[in-house]
């Protein structure tokens, strides 16, 4: 009986697998254009601070949309709002590959940052709706596909776009894959009935999580760029985050359950666990997939092409785990998978702090290929978690207030990583020339050139192993929240 609750139907794998087509372009797409930063500041005779805000900008419209999509859903049936954020999507795409010029191209990605906060939570939510709470761990293990993929393949793909055709194929390539997946959405996917049309519009509720989260995340992004989360902007913003999220406290304490993110959600543990688990992921995941390419540029001399080449051991290593973790998520529950997953991603990713440029490659992938079997079981059963137990009126809500975290836990991720790796290099660096002023090196003056560029290289790569050795703390960190996951082999017994 068991084994027949847990089987999931061919007609729900068809509309989980379309679901998934239709995140792959977003996905992708976020990752493609990191790769393609220095070819559009040279084509679109533009500065690096600038092209920077076609990355922000995507990022703080996801953010600004997301709370939009649980209104959407109560209005209008699922598959017509899910079609729509596709047909946006598109928009952006054609938009950016026309744009003739770096402001253009900035607003016609905050078209596709809209669209793509409107797709990535119907993603999860259309998902609950098809295949109920027991099978999650398996769904999110298939919708988890894209999300695992984009960060590896993305810079693959984005690099040899730029090697062999032009920076705008970056934005053309989504245009087929779309359209596929508004034709599937059209003719195989069913309806998903407006769940409350007379439910009225939070806008006052919806502008505060909009914007605390778009200050929030422009906080952290300026706290990367500075290397240093004290500096002024990034203290007014975050204060002014912070001001923003307390006074939508108040006003869902008002509101109730008619808030767009009630403040109901947090009495599920589950729920609780698992945003506070997806905020510290961001440090694992993308914290990671920021420094790995970078390390083997900076200190492996690789192109940009060979790196993302090189990550393939972690993205075998996800894909490995993806329905394991997916099966073991519906039988046991998210707690003991995720700690499970800590423990292995701790150890593929603590062996970086001693690894440095004469390692040999096949050391290194085999460390990567158990980072991935570990990486991959982490962020699919938090997500998953998120629904378990719930109410089925809250589970819109709950997709807003997920991916919410995930976004700020992702750009939080990204620039602690690069803040605290790059704080520490300046300081050696500043302690180094201290010492060369103070006569403390006594060689040849003929050698003594090559020495500092020896010495500054060795710092570059301290910094690299000093940035692995946080990710790789946060990972153990990720267990403090996982004690309020589902075991549900407690519950069995």
């Amino acid at each position: 009986m068991q084994k027949r609750e847990n089987t999931i139907s061919k007609s729900t794998m068809v509309t989980a697998w379309i679901l998934v087509l239709g995140a792959i372009a977003p996905l992708l797409d976020s990752t493609m254009v990191n790769i393609a930063i220095h070819s559009l500041v040279k084509n679109l005779n533009s500065s690096i601070s600038t092209i920077q805000w076609t990355i922000t900008g995507y990022v703080l419209a996801t953010g600004i949309a997301v709370p939009f999509s649980s209104w959407l859903l109560n209005k209008f049936d699922g598959k017509f709002v899910f079609v729509s954020g596709e047909i946006l999507f598109v928009l952006g795409s054609i938009l950016s590959a026309l744009a003739g010029n770096a402001q253009f191209l900035i607003g016609a990605r905050l078209v596709q940052g809209f669209a793509g906060g409107i797709i990535m939570p119907l993603l999860t939510t259309l998902l609950v709706q098809t295949a109920g709470q027991k099978v999650m761990g398996q769904m999110m293990a298939t919708v988890g596909l894209p999300i695992i993929l984009g960060p590896l393949v993305g810079p693959v793909i984005g690099g040899v776009i730029i090697r062999y055709l032009s920076w705008q194929w970056i934005f053309w390539v989504n245009v087929p894959v779309a359209l596929i997946a508004i034709i599937l959405i059209l003719l195989k996917m069913p309806n998903y009935p407006a769940q409350n049309k007379s439910a009225k519009m939070d806008f006052v509720g919806i502008f505060f999580i909009a914007a605390a989260t778009t200050s929030i995340i422009y906080a952290i992004v300026r706290a990367a760029r500075d290397a240093s989360f004290l500096n002024q902007s990034t203290l007014w913003f975050m204060g002014l985050g912070l001001i923003l999220l307390l006074l939508y406290l108040a006003w869902a304490f008002r509101l109730k359950e008619k808030a767009v993110l009630p403040l109901s959600l947090f009495k599920y543990r589950s729920f609780n666990g698992s945003v506070l688990g997806l905020l510290i992921a961001g440090t694992v995941l993308n914290g990671a997939m920021l420094v790995l390419p970078l390390f083997f540029q900076n200190i492996r001399g690789m192109s940009v092409m060979a790196a993302g080449l090189a990550l393939i051991p972690q993205g075998i290593g996800m894909l490995v785990s993806r329905t394991l973790t997916g099966r073991l998520t519906d039988k046991i529950g998210a707690k003991y998978v995720v700690l499970a997953s800590l423990v292995v991603t701790f150890a593929g990713t603590i062996p970086f702090y001693w690894i440095d440029g004469q390692t040999p490659y096949w050391l290194i992938a085999f460390v990567l290929l158990i980072r991935g079997i570990g990486a991959g079981g982490i962020l699919m059963p938090l997500m998953a978690d998120s629904y378990t137990g719930m109410e089925g009126r809250f589970i819109p809500a709950a997709s807003i207030g997920s991916r919410t975290i995930q976004n700020i836990g992702s750009a939080f991720g990204s620039a602690i990583v690069t803040t605290l790796m790059t704080a520490y290099s300046h300081t050696q660096i500043k302690q180094f020339k201290v010492n060369l002023a103070n006569g403390h090196f006594q060689m040849k003056p003929l050698k003594m050139h090559q020495f500092i560029l020896q010495h500054l290289d060795l710092i570059q790569a301290h910094s690299f192993q000093y940035a692995f050795l946080c990710i790789a703390i946060a990972a153990l960190l990720i267990a403090l929240p996982c004690i309020l996951l589902t075991n549900r082999m407690k519950s069995d017994k």
